[in-house]
This record gives structure tokens, sequence and C-alpha cells, in this order.
């Protein structure tokens, strides 16, 4: 992104800058007011772009569970603003890795920096800086949208009058404002997951971990929920997803990191594992199982195809993300 800066959902270029500074010095020229909050926009988005920090670092992290080690020797890294996928087969060491990143569980080895803050040392820094969205409806379901969202916020001794702007802004966001007086035990699924997302930000964490954020969820609501996530990706926010779903990963990450048996066995964009493994994909039949085979393009795959004598029970498609994460572990995700 050179010359450009991101500003909420719209960029504004350095000529357009320039212009701006013209407007302030010029008390004649005619574009308005506006031009000085531009320029501070730009000098603020400057900032952060210049001295763009690493916001999620594991170095040679190891965690072992009575001398078995559940996560070996693990190393990446995340972006500040990037949109971070995490994928993996049961029994991988995803799931102690999310532990390990959020202070649940403290790594047997290696080292881990949320935001410049060590998880081990400075756990509570850590606990301040992110967000977390579990699984498992997490919210009180005898208290109400408000109660909820006000118990976290007394919780991380948010102050008012910032408490309550904070509650209502992040109602309002995930379209729950109406329903600040109703029973969680009445919302709907997605509602609920919805009011988890608000409170994890309640706190305006720098760091958001989502995970499984739409499982059990119907296609309407999860599409909602992409929505809402990538939007508050677009903003800024620095986010780590896992899920089992391949779309959602597709759709919503900037980079993908797949785990198995303890290690990082790939790491990249989509595009990135395409080029790689294939963009092409020719399957075949045999009794009740598929075969596959990639080729590096789509119309080498179709070339192979038309070159054979017996076509029957063979397709040739574009390869996704499933066919790469299958070829790369043997297994689907359970």
């Amino acid at each position: 992104m050179h010359g450009k800066f991101v500003i909420s959902r719209s960029s504004i270029s350095f000529k357009t800058a320039a212009h701006a500074l013209s407007a302030r010095q010029n008390p004649d020229h005619p574009l308005p007011q506006l031009c000085s909050k531009i320029l501070c926009f730009v000098k603020l988005s400057h900032l952060i772009q210049t001295s763009m920090p690493v916001a999620v670092s594991l170095q040679n992290v190891h965690k072992t569970y009575n001398k078995v080690p559940v996560v070996n020797d693990l190393s990446f890294s995340i972006e500040a603003g990037e949109m971070f996928g995490l994928l993996g087969p049961n029994g991988a060491g995803k799931s102690t890795t999310i532990r390990m990143l959020t202070t649940l569980t403290r790594p047997s080895a290696g080292h881990i920096e949320i935001a410049g803050y060590d998880v081990v040392r400075q756990p509570l820094q850590v606990k301040q800086t992110i967000g977390v969205v579990l699984q498992q409806i997490s919210v009180d379901a005898d208290l109400s949208v408000w109660e909820n969202m006000e118990l976290h916020g007394r919780l991380h001794h948010i102050p008012n009058p910032k408490r309550q702007k904070l509650i209502n802004q992040w109602l309002d966001y995930v379209e729950l404002a109406d329903r600040r007086d109703a029973l969680v035990k009445t919302l709907s699924g997605g509602m609920k997951r919805r009011l988890q997302i608000a409170r994890a930000l309640l706190h305006e964490p720098k760091v958001l971990f989502l995970d499984e954020p739409t499982v059990g969820l119907d296609p309407q609501t999860r599409r909602r929920l992409w929505e809402i996530i990538r939007d508050l990706n677009k903003q800024g926010m620095t986010m780590l997803l896992t899920t089992h779903y391949m779309d959602e990963v597709e759709f919503l990450c900037d980079r993908i990191g797949i785990m198995d048996a303890g290690q990082l066995i790939e790491l990249g964009t989509l595009q990135q594992f395409k080029a790689q493994h294939g963009e092409g994909l020719l399957m075949k039949q045999v009794e009740d199982r598929f075969e596959y085979k990639f080729f590096p393009t789509l119309a080498q795959a179709n070339t192979y195809l038309d070159s054979l004598p017996d076509k029957t029970g063979i397709m040739v498609r574009p390869s996704n993300l499933e066919d790469i994460f299958v070829e790369l572990t043997g297994r689907q995700l359970d």
C-alpha cells in the first residue's frame, strides 16, 4: 500500500493531503475546515503505517503434556491489522496454541508476545490487549443484553460515562441496540454470537481471537457475521480466526497457517497455496471415493482430461482451500 492510507472505509492520496495543506495555509481557499480533519487522519495513518508493529509473535513455542509434545517448535507472526486464519485437523495443536496465546496455558518453552507484551511475564497486560470470542456461548443467559455488557465493562474497570458510550456504540454496531433490555435467553443463536463480539470489543482490544465464531449458525446468519468481522478488520482490528468452514477462511483471511501434529506445515495466502500446489484439479471417481490430481493451471487440467480416451467418472474444476488442506494433512476437518 504505497501512497495511500486507509481511513475507515475509504482512502486518501498524498496529492489530496497536499491539497488539504494548501487549503489550511490559505484562509481564502474554497475547501472547508474538513481539510484539517483529513490532515489529522493522514498524519495518524502515516504514524501507524511507518511504525507497523507485529501484533502476535510466536518463536520456537513448545507445549508438552505428560511428556507428550502437543505443540512442537511453532513459529509465526501476525502483522497489525492482518486477518489470519489458523487451520488444523483435530489433535493438530491448534486449540492448545490459542490457549497459550490467550494466557490460559503457559508454553513449556519458547516465546509468545501479543502487542509487545510477553504472555508469561505480562499476562495482565495481554488480557487487557486482547478480545476473545469463544465457540461456546459464554454470555450470561439470565442477564439482559445491557447487563452482560455492563458487567464486562466493570470487570475491565472502564469508568462512566465512557463505559455507557462504548456499550451503546458496540450494541449499535452489532445491531442489538433495540434488544438491550431483552434477556439473553430470549435471543437467537446469531444474536448471542453478535453479543459475544460486542462484549469482546468493549474494552477496545488491539487483537481479537475468534474461535469457531459461526459454528452452528444458519447460512444467512453466518454471512451477516462475516460482514461484521470483515468490517472490523477493515477498520484496523488484528484478528486470528479458527474455523472448520473453509469458505469462511477463503472469504475473510489475508493469510492462512495450517497446523498438523503440533507443527506449522504451511503458511501463506490462498493464492500462494494454489501457485504451489496447483490451480486446476482433476477428480476421478473410483468406486465410492474420489482420487485427486493437481495441475498448475485449470487449462492444463482440461488438456489432460481431453487427452483421455475414457472420461467416465472424471471431472475438472478449480482447486480450493479444502483440496489443498486434504492434500497436506491427508484428512478433512471433522
